[in-house]
């Protein structure tokens, strides 16, 4: 029924599919406030106080309803609350009733507002206007702007009025000033509809707005333009790769100034388009050549050993790299040893194995290598050995996506040599040291805890309790306001002209883009941004990470939940577990609506239309009827498919949700040659690695879900991950 995402949304999803059992979820604790510190029970020294806990507010948490079921509050907050929830209320019941029409309403509540509110002043005078355009009031509106224009010149408000003011000598003006402002771009595509060779137009959207839908059709006509200059054909280039257009970004790149990335990027565009080889492996060497100390050099030269057609001509590049660039030294001998046990030479290649785990221990390269050979003892029943080839990860790679995996093997294996005791410990390691993981989860029930398992989640109902939106860690206060008040239009314009750091973003700022991209409902690449956070580098840009990773905000993020009521709606309807439901949709779709697979499968569940076809007629639902687009209807149909597999295996969630993905002849297969007495194994042994880790993702998903939205499941796990106990070494 499912298949995979679209390609070009594969890279997206598959580095932050990863996340979905190596990190943490979104809400915890069922009081408004709370940081992930005081969940775990540390002390304030340990953990910072997050910046949700300074938003104390009455009408924050207001936003998440619906304008009526929040318009009693907000009328008496806007009557009796002391300043500023006053006048923060007076403005969000204001806009509500702008939304419905009732202009006069609105302006009794924003008569002086500006004068108590500072924060959103040019906001207020342009809702006044809004307000009097209903009314009929045109010239007091355009008065209203016009002391927008007046009154706060630099603002990005300003560019709302000059928008809608529309005159074209105010257009050029905002152009000028604001050409990071989404409205701008408005005013620069209209201006491009009338007359397209405008090039200057054009490089002001590849440089602010490359983000943006139909960017690519705007770049392919300005390499056209013949007075282009290097810079320009740099900013072309770059957002060309934002694009994942690579052969384009390397034709971009090749015309602008020879700097170490524009070269990588020239030949790395080529590498992946499968074009110009020989020009890939020039501009590689011209890299080397040219800027031999550069850290794209050693990355450039790990692509030549990629690209060497004889196995043996690699080794002299990666040799370089090991001898020259220490921070890429893992990944070089790692590549060295698998090119010498593909030449048969075995001892060399375990020589080169041994110096990567003595001297880069704490490497990617090294957790990799330790838990090949421990699956390895382990197959041959050597439980001890692979015991101790996988206890250091846990320690020398806390971060590495293994760190969890092997913790919780530890615990199996002990367990498989009747060490019960250490097997405990084992796991409690893992629930403490790696709450996020899906081998948490699984630890978690090896240690008796009632946080459902394969065979009973399934009818689990757990209690949701969702919370407030974080204050943002970048942006004005006048941003986070508006973002505060659910004004996401008005809070995305302000962001977007303020945040003009997209290529080289702090991870505050990278941590805010994500936010407002989740507040617009651009899921997909919110959660991305964010989980790439923890890919910074630098020591000091990790250290920021780590701190931020430590708030429950950060957590909020990158496990969203759009479409509650929706999912809840249609999890009752079919008796299932609405976490469950959430977790397949995160992993499925990254709850974008309307994402297409290359196959044609459809929306948040990924329904395919020939099956949303065969199950309308089961539901007494037309099939003419049918738009996998609205998400309604496809959970509607999701949960159908989720039921009906979950009823075709005893409602075991483990086959249930194996069977969602790889379908249910393969499914049958394994069950004839696979055993299901131990699920862990089981997992180990699915022959498909997409379904593999489709089903730790799901599972995890669920887990981190349940584990920070559910009160009682956070206290749990609370307590354990208060004590950090020592794993056991043999």
């Amino acid at each position: 029924m499912l298949k995979k995402l679209q390609k070009k949304q594969i890279p997206l999803i598959a580095g932050a599919a990863l996340f979905a059992f190596s990190a943490g979820a979104m809400v915890a604790a069922p009081e408004i406030g709370k940081s992930l510190g005081q969940w775990l029970k540390l002390s304030s020294n340990q953990i910072e106080q997050s910046d949700a806990n300074k938003a104390k507010s009455a009408v924050f948490p207001l936003v998440s309803l619906s304008p009526a079921e929040r318009a009693d509050k907000l009328a008496d907050l806007a009557q009796n609350a002391p300043s500023p929830d006053r006048e923060r209320a007076r403005y969000l019941l204001a806009s509500d009733y702008i939304e419905r029409t009732q202009a006069q309403k609105a302006l009794v509540l924003l008569e002086g507002l500006e004068k108590d509110y500072p924060a959103l002043a040019p906001y207020i005078l342009l809702k006044q206007a809004q307000a009097q355009d209903l009314l009929g009031e045109d010239g007091k509106a355009s008065d209203l702007r016009q002391k927008v224009l007046k009154l706060y010149p630099k603002e990005p408000a300003t560019v709302k009025a000059m928008y809608l003011i529309a005159q074209p000598k105010l257009q050029q003006q905002a152009i000028a000033q604001f050409p990071a402002n989404p409205l701008t771009w408005e005013i620069i595509r209209k201006l491009l509809q009338e007359a397209s060779n405008q090039p200057q137009l054009q490089l002001i959207l590849a440089k602010y707005a490359y983000t943006q839908p139909g960017i690519v059709g705007v770049l392919d006509g300005l390499v056209k333009q013949p007075s282009l200059k290097p810079q320009d054909w740099e900013i072309i280039g770059t957002a060309y790769w934002e694009n994942n257009q690579f052969a384009k970004a390397a034709d971009a790149y090749a015309k602008a100034t020879q700097t170490p990335r524009n070269l990588y990027r020239i030949g790395r565009g080529l590498q992946i388009e499968g074009k110009n080889r020989s020009t890939a492996i020039a501009t590689y060497n011209q890299l080397v050549q040219q800027f031999p100390d550069a850290k794209e050099t050693g990355t450039a030269l790990l692509r030549l050993g990629e690209m060497a057609k004889i196995r043996k001509d690699a080794i002299p590049y990666v040799n370089l790299v090991i001898n020259k660039f220490p921070d890429q030294a893992s990944q070089a001998l790692a590549a060295k040893a698998k090119i010498l046990e593909g030449l048969k030479d075995q001892k060399a290649a375990q020589e080169t194995w041994e110096l990567l785990i003595a001297k880069y221990e704490t490497s990617d390269e090294a957790a990799e290598y330790r838990w090949k050979i421990a699956q390895d003892k382990a197959k041959a029943k050597d439980y001890a050995a692979a015991w101790e080839w996988a206890q250091p990860i846990t320690t020398n790679n806390p971060n590495s996506i293994l760190a969890p995996r092997a913790g919780f093997w530890v615990g199996k294996w002990a367990n498989a040599l009747g060490k019960q005791q250490e097997a405990k410990a084992a796991f409690e390691y893992t629930l403490s040291q790696f709450p996020y993981s899906y081998y948490a989860w699984r630890s978690a029930i090896l240690l008796g805890l009632n946080v459902g398992n394969f065979k009973t989640l399934r009818d689990m109902n757990p209690e949701v309790v969702p919370r407030q939106r974080p204050v943002p860690t970048a942006g004005s206060e006048t941003f986070k306001e508006l973002y505060l008040l659910g004004q996401d239009r008005d809070a995305w314009l302000q962001w977007e002209t303020e945040f003009l750091n997209k290529q080289q973003p702090t991870v505050a700022e990278q941590f805010t883009e994500g936010l407002v991209r989740l507040a617009k409902g651009e899921n997909l690449s919110g959660i991305d941004i964010i989980s790439k956070l923890e890919d910074r580098e630098i020591p000091q840009e990790q250290a920021q990470y780590q701190a931020l990773s430590k708030q429950i905000t950060y957590w909020q993020a990158r496990y969203p939940f759009p479409y509650l009521q929706e999912i809840e709606k249609w999890s009752q309807e079919r008796r299932l577990n609405p976490l469950l439901v959430t977790a397949l949709i995160r992993q499925e779709s990254r709850f974008e609506p309307k994402i297409k697979s290359v196959a044609g499968a459809t929306g948040l569940m990924q329904v395919m239309p020939d099956t949303a076809r065969w199950i309308a007629p089961q539901i007494q639902l037309d099939s003419k009827t049918i738009n996998l687009e609205n998400p309604n209807q496809n959970i509607m149909l999701g949960t159908w498919y989720l039921d009906h597999t979950h009823q075709q295996y005893g409602n075991n969630s483990l086959l249930a949700i194996a069977s969602y993905n790889a379908g249910p002849g393969n499914v049958s297969k394994w069950l004839q040659t696979l055993s299901t007495q131990d699920p862990d194994e089981f997992v180990e042994e699915i022959p498909f690695d997409e379904t593999k880790n489709y089903v730790r993702q799901v599972f995890g998903n669920y887990w981190n879900y349940l584990r920070l939205y559910n009160p009682e499941i956070s206290r749990i796990v609370a307590k354990y991950s208060a004590t950090h106990p020592e794993l056991p070494t043999r």
